[in-house]
């Protein structure tokens, strides 16, 4: 398989999508690892397997209908695989294997049936140091944002998954990329405080716009760099409770098409109207409650080239 993976909008051609099957039990709260899980628990309502598994089909369908060619990681019994981003991403032609919180180290195994198509010298394993996960790179055609949690407290928070160690070795091995470090808002059990990766507070749709929470940065400088890059125009700002819902975390198919959750109101009539997109809307609402939503869900291979 010849990985191409430029940007978050053009058409895509290969996914992995993750696995719905055997989640296990509801997590207790000390085996959380993220803040919106933490609530679902404390709240009696994290999602059922079986709620998952009707979700994760109808996004499954979508993509199908659009000819693109879906992958599935092995089933391991008793474990959440449903968020294939955190797992591995792409840049350009090579995949890099997310050095991902040790709880979730087993999830790699089930991704053999999709590394065993790719080049080996194509794959590239990050130094034990460098944490970083699929959710805080987004690629823009030549750049790339990387969110990133620089403080002393790193080490402590469930929530900071990508350093500044991390960052550096991906700008040495992408030299033709421009990197841009944004630095983002943790918090491990209020959803509403923080955010758990880039994708939760800032999505590029179309070929020049973009969904954004400008309360996601902890620098406003960032939020900033962002406006002057798309232009206030090209900006879709969302609430806090959309933030919470998980309204920049759409995933688009092509740059006229994006996959939504049928409740995001707003966004969804925004994006048709507006901007002139087709939305294809799907129920992803109990997936939400884990912390994550439809890019989350996803690792591309391969789009066309822009």
């Amino acid at each position: 398989m010849h990985l191409n993976i430029k940007n978050e909008t053009s058409t895509l051609k290969a996914v992995v999508l993750g696995q719905p099957g055997s989640t296990g039990n509801v997590p207790s709260l000390n085996k959380t690892f993220d803040a919106k899980s933490y609530e679902s628990i404390i709240n009696g309502v994290y999602p059922s397997e079986a709620s998952i598994y009707k979700e994760m089909s109808a996004f499954e369908e979508v993509l199908l209908k659009y000819n693109v060619q879906v992958f599935r990681p092995w089933t391991l019994e008793n474990c959440n695989q449903v968020f294939a981003r955190d797992v591995g991403f792409v840049i350009g032609d090579k995949i890099i294997n997310s050095n991902i919180i040790p709880d979730r180290e087993d999830e790699k195994e089930a991704y053999e049936v999709i590394y065993d198509q790719i080049s080996y010298n194509k794959i590239y394993n990050l130094p034990e140091k460098a944490h970083v996960e699929g959710g805080d790179v987004i690629l823009y055609n030549d750049i790339v944002f990387v969110g990133l949690y620089t403080q002393p407290d790193y080490s402590q928070l469930k929530t900071a998954r990508t350093n500044l160690y991390a960052f550096n070795f991906l700008k040495e091995i992408n030299p033709e990329k421009t990197l841009i470090p944004l630095e983002m808002r943790k918090h491990d059990t209020d959803p509403r405080k923080g955010v758990l990766h880039l994708d939760c507070a800032f999505m590029p749709v179309d070929n020049d716009k973009a969904i954004i929470y400008k309360d996601g940065f902890s620098n406003k400088k960032d939020y900033y760099i962002l406006l002057e890059m798309f232009g206030k125009e090209n900006l879709f700002e969302i609430t806090q409770e959309e933030m919470y819902n998980m309204n920049a975390n759409v995933f688009s198919i092509s740059p006229s098409v994006v996959v939504s959750e049928k409740r995001f109101i707003r966004l969804n009539e925004h994006l048709e109207n507006a901007w002139g997109l087709k939305v294809e809307r799907i129920p992803y609402f109990e997936i939400s409650k884990m912390g994550g939503l439809l890019r989350c869900s996803t690792l591309p291979l391969v789009r066309e080239n822009p």
